[in-house]
């Protein structure tokens, strides 16, 4: 079933703030000097003072093998995938329970099971989406969990490049009903303009795979083009759908994402200051994000941070934002924060990635509480 995006034209939008990037090189997460970014010491110290400030109080789970998508049941239990196992299990009350297994995961690199999404009409029709990558590509896979297990998923969208790196795989429905899938450029970074390719794209989809009503081609399923690596994916208390994306060798980028518009990768790394491309929103010195997980919380954004080893809270206005960082270093890789339905948010460790120095009980969920 794969699909061929037919052309996606770039709609011209006002540029927001400054700059993105990306490396060939397998170790994308860990690799690029430091530049100097738009996030400072200075900006952090006067935002913290009037917004919310995180304490780690608890562990939800611990012992995991690379968590890398959480999603919550209507009950309030938690789908968790782990990339390198392909394992999918569910948290309920700090017990672990492994509900499934995508057999043709293919885990190497970044690449393996990553995404999870949950039907916003789980009730009525039990849907869980997945994102793998396999021998042959990355897919987007639609299981129903029948209470105690997954059934055997069906392929929904098939065709997105795979490779052992920028792989893409976050995953998240949006207000409108349809789902909001990354993919990175697989290290070729000429898909992320071409409109032939779903590499280096978000894509709009429906619960069934097919393009989504209202995208800017009807017959694609883009909505965005010219990535690199996207990993993060929230919509604001606005509907706006922000997108969190590593870099190459100077700068990771925030960018606020609008239907039909192009990022500029590979064309331009970092703020083209054109028509043609849209400038990030925020950008960060490699070293201090290589950003993963993204959430909206408590009013602001909130951005894992892998070889920045922190947690970003990012307060943003119209087409502006400031960024404050917290626990640098304390955990490791911080790969997921989502906003659980009990009021707190949780936060994963990705020490067991192959990048990092796992402590004897990571990977770890840790609950936070903001005051």
């Amino acid at each position: 079933m794969r699909r061929r995006l037919a052309c996606l034209t770039a709609a011209v939008v006002l540029p927001l703030s400054a700059c993105a990037s990306e490396s060939t090189a397998p170790d994308t997460e860990t690799t690029g000097p430091a530049t100097t970014g738009t996030v400072t010491d200075a900006t952090a110290s006067a935002v913290s003072e009037v917004n919310g400030v995180p304490h780690v109080i608890g562990t939800v789970a611990s012992g995991l093998d690379t968590p890398w998508g959480i999603a919550f049941l209507p009950t309030g239990s938690a789908l968790v995938t782990e990339r390198n196992s392909g394992r999918i299990v569910e948290i309920t009350d700090g017990e672990v329970r492994e509900v499934g297994r995508v057999g043709e995961t293919l885990a190497q690199g970044e690449s393996g099971l990553l995404g999870i999404a949950v039907s916003p009409t789980f009730d009525t029709d039990r849907f869980v989406y997945l994102y793998v990558t396999t021998g042959s590509d990355n897919r987007v896979l639609r299981a129903v969990l029948d209470g105690t297990t997954l059934a055997e998923p069906e392929v929904i969208l098939d065709g997105i490049p795979s490779a052992r790196i920028h792989d893409g795989g976050r995953m998240t429905f949006g207000p409108d009903g349809m789902l909001y899938v990354a993919t990175g450029e697989a290290g070729r970074r000429e898909l992320a303009q071409d409109p032939n390719s779903l590499g280096g794209k978000i894509l709009r989809i429906t619960s069934d795979g097919e393009p989504a009503p209202g995208n800017p081609d009807p017959a694609s399923p883009a909505y965005s083009l010219g990535h690199r690596n996207v990993q993060g994916l929230s919509f604001d208390d606005r509907g706006r759908l922000w997108a969190s994306e590593f870099g190459q060798n100077d700068v990771d980028e925030l960018n606020l994402v609008t239907a039909g518009a192009n990022y500029g990768w590979p064309v331009v790394e970092g703020a083209g200051g054109s028509d043609e491309f849209v400038d990030p929103v925020l950008t960060w010195p490699v070293s201090q994000a290589s950003p993963s997980g993204l959430a909206w919380f408590d009013g602001s954004l909130w951005m894992a941070g892998l070889r920045g080893e922190r947690l970003w809270r990012i307060d943003v206005q119209d087409t502006a934002a400031t960024a404050t960082d917290f626990f640098v270093g304390e955990y490791g890789r911080l790969r997921i924060v989502v906003a659980a339905p009990d009021g707190s948010l949780w936060l994963t460790t990705s020490n067991r990635d192959g990048r990092g120095s796992p402590a004897g009980d990571d990977d770890r969920i840790l609950r936070i509480e903001i005051s």
